[in-house]
């Protein structure tokens, strides 16, 4: 019989000190989505300090309420206030989180994302019972808008400037013109983020969720880019076609697929002899140790609630995780026919992967 030790009183403390904070964070995600939807955060940034009696005034929103969520975003660290002026203020650094959706550190589709885990929550608990999984179309309905929102910062800041140089000569071929597929794309955001910067090249953008195509589709016009330089398709990462393709990718989306290693076969007969493959992933170590860490736990959550049930829900259901590795990525890549597979770029979130023939 297990036998368990009296509890400590100073570790019990600290402990309760870390779960009230963790608490506050769960609690402040609704607010911040709030602060986002009515457009409080951008009101700070753009007009600078304000009381709430004031913000009310600039925003139309009832004042009692806009007392209480001040009071909050400032016991929060999000927003500083005066207690001489009575002025609640968005510091710069807080506005590159909260306000600016340029900034490399825009989290509010984290925010947003986190909040969908909870609408998942009774599906996963069934999946947890039946070893299941839950589909991607069956998830939170939102929550396809708060991923590609909460990715496209990411991609905005490193993926022309930094993890498309650092793969072996394919900077060079997009300048001149190639012909790229996207698979995985979700709402386009990166597939749009190629295209602008490489005009002489083509791009195709693949995901099998139709909602997802339609808002990329969206976006595309939004930036007056026709079909002539990039289109989206419903299909698979297993029964795309077109091709041969000089460069595929594919952003934080192998991990999710029920069948990643049937995924890079295929994509394998999609390449031309001397194509690439780029496979962004979140960025994990190989051994758990490795991961227990502020991004580690941000993603083991995610997986639980997202990827998991989404590789469960497909044919083989590999379910790799948020968390994989580079070792067993390789691995599955490596099935697929790839004989080099390299580490090419990093991010504190993200590990860049390239794998040819």
């Amino acid at each position: 019989m297990h036998t368990q030790r009296t509890p400590d009183p100073d570790r019990l403390q600290a402990f309760v000190g870390q779960v009230l904070n963790d608490l506050g964070g769960a609690y402040s995600a609704s607010l911040v989505k709030l602060g986002d939807r009515l457009g409080l955060y951008r009101s700070l940034r753009d007009q600078g300090p304000a009381t709430s009696t004031e913000l009310a005034e600039r925003t139309g929103c009832a004042e009692r309420y806009l007392r209480e969520w001040l009071a909050q975003q400032a016991a929060s660290g999000y927003l500083a206030w005066d207690p001489d002026s009575g002025r609640f203020e968005l510091p710069p650094e807080q506005a590159m989180v909260f306000a600016n959706e340029d900034s490399p550190v825009y989290l509010i589709g984290g925010f947003e994302n986190a909040a969908t885990t909870f609408e998942n929550e009774p599906k996963v608990a069934d999946a947890f019972r039946s070893g299941g999984g839950v589909a991607w179309g069956e998830q939170a309905q939102c929550m396809f808008c708060a991923v590609a929102r909460f990715f496209r910062p990411g991609y905005e800041h490193h993926l022309v400037q930094q993890w498309l140089p650092a793969l072996d000569g394919v900077v060079e071929k997009l300048e001149r013109g190639a012909r790229v597929a996207d698979v995985g794309c979700g709402h386009g955001h990166s597939t749009l983020i190629m295209a602008r910067a490489f005009p002489n090249s083509r791009f195709v953008g693949y995901d099998f969720h139709a909602d997802s195509i339609e808002a990329a589709r969206r976006h595309a016009r939004e930036h007056g880019l026709g079909e002539d330089r990039v289109r989206f398709e419903v299909a698979s990462a297993k029964d795309f076609e077109g091709g041969p393709f000089d460069l595929v990718t594919c952003f934080d989306a192998l991990h999710d697929m029920g069948d990643p290693a049937g995924a890079a076969a295929h994509i394998n007969t999609r390449l031309a002899p001397d194509g690439t493959w780029m496979i962004v992933e979140p960025r994990a170590g190989d051994d758990l140790g490795d991961n227990l860490n502020p991004v580690g736990r941000l993603f083991y959550a995610a997986s639980t609630m997202i990827c998991l049930p989404t590789s469960l829900a497909q044919e083989t259901g590999a379910a790799l995780g948020a968390q994989a590795g580079q070792r067993r990525l390789s691995g599955v890549i490596a099935e697929g026919g790839f004989g080099s597979i390299r580490r090419a770029a990093e991010t504190p979130f993200n590990m860049v992967l390239e794998a040819r023939r």
